[in-house]
């Protein structure tokens, strides 16, 4: 089998009169958590139906390891995947939904063991799984895609429902996989665990890639040219700055983000116009910004701001 990769190529999926996918590419390496994020509709879940085999696209290819998922012997082996935390058989102990799944892939008991002591299930494994919590039926599926101790795997909002311990120990749990020389997927909403977890992001807007890079280097470029302030006279300053032809933003009770002025004008400009100020520094974007700067155009539900509501 070829290294253990996702490769997507020209993807394009149509849905009567909708269009999922418009030409979706990129690459899930080995050794890297990529996260995957995008707007709802953006066509993050039917791309990965289609890696699995589970939605057929119109044009294009999707590999893992080299081969189409449905050509795999034995695929959890190769694949490990959760896509739906509530896909399971409510009166079936969480021990017992895993052994199924392994036996239907020729994977011996024990192994199913292994993986319920890897999630921390093992005191609730011998429950019913419909009385499970979400952040637990999140551990027992990534279990069951661990089973076959796969070089590929991929989780859709494995996030949800976690407590803040659980949420801790997914960010270890899945550097650790990619540490292994694993390919590791992972879609999510929530960007503050993306930063924290995720080597390399993919971008997706309107069913296609539009940006594929690694984090701090998207986070490095959307910081590029931007200047934080720190002042008690945020409007006045704003007003200084504005006329001199910054962009200037807002960004809380006593700081301002501003664009198009190098540090050193900005400091001038509010030293002779008497304005004070605490703190001139270079801005560090978040990937929070750097999401909503690359998707402002790809969001295909907005509600209306605070100050757009009519009453």
């Amino acid at each position: 089998m070829s290294a253990p990769e996702i490769v997507l190529t020209g993807l394009r999926k149509r849905y009567g009169a909708t269009l999922a996918l418009d030409g979706m590419s990129f690459t899930v390496r080995p050794g890297v958590v990529t996260g995957f994020v995008g707007p709802n509709g953006a066509g993050k879940s039917t791309t990965m139906r289609v890696v699995l085999g589970l939605d057929a696209v119109d044009e294009g290819t999707a590999l893992v390891g080299g081969k189409p998922y449905r050509s795999l012997r034995c695929p959890l082996n190769h694949v490990g995947a959760l896509l739906d935390a509530a896909a399971l058989h409510p009166s079936r102990t969480g021990r017992n939904h895993l052994l199924w799944l392994a036996y239907s892939q020729g994977l011996a008991a024990r192994r199913v063991d292994q993986v319920i002591e890897q999630v921390g299930l093992t005191s609730a494994a011998r429950r019913k799984a419909g009385g499970y919590s979400l952040g637990m039926r999140q551990r027992l599926g990534i279990a069951a895609a661990l089973l076959g101790d796969p070089p590929i795997v991929m989780l859709d909002e494995p996030f949800n429902g976690m407590d803040p311990d659980g949420i801790i120990w997914m960010r270890g749990f899945l550097r650790s996989l990619a540490a292994q020389g694993r390919a590791v997927l992972v879609s999510s909403h929530l960007m503050s665990e993306v930063q924290d977890t995720a080597d390399h992001l993919v971008v997706v807007g309107r069913g296609k890639a539009i940006a594929d890079a690694g984090v701090n280097d998207l986070i490095a470029a959307t910081s590029s040219g931007r200047v934080a302030l720190r002042t008690t006279a945020g409007p006045h300053a704003m007003a200084v700055l504005a006329h001199a032809g910054a962009t200037v933003v807002a960004t809380g009770s006593d700081t301002i983000t501003v664009s198009g002025l190098p540090a050193d004008r900005i400091v001038t400009l509010l030293n002779r116009s008497v304005v004070p100020f605490s703190e001139v520094s270079a801005h560090r974007a978040t990937l929070e910004d750097v999401y909503l700067e690359l998707t402002r155009d790809a969001v295909e539900f907005r509600a209306a701001t605070p100050t757009e509501v009519t009453r």
